[in-house]
């Protein structure tokens, strides 16, 4: 298998979806610099939507990413 099949996926509203890791380099007032590892989801949009699909589907893809990002922020 190749690592570009491997990054890709199709999710519940029958989208592509590609991982790719990149880095997120953070800093606050008074802190060093601080750097983590993070996994970035591009959504491939295959179907042509016009009567509100793809407003359903960018819903759904930030309810999405606002439940990791709390989940995210719970294990911390």
């Amino acid at each position: 298998m190749n690592e570009q099949s491997k990054n890709e996926t199709v999710n519940a509203q029958n989208c592509v979806e590609k991982k790719v890791e990149s880095v997120d380099y953070r800093s606050s007032a008074g802190q060093g610099q601080e750097m983590r590892k993070v996994d970035v989801v591009h959504q491939l949009h295959t179907t042509k939507n016009t009567s509100g699909g793809i407003l359903a589907g960018a819903a759904a893809a930030v309810t999405s990413t606002l439940q990791s990002a709390k989940d995210a922020v719970a294990k911390k």
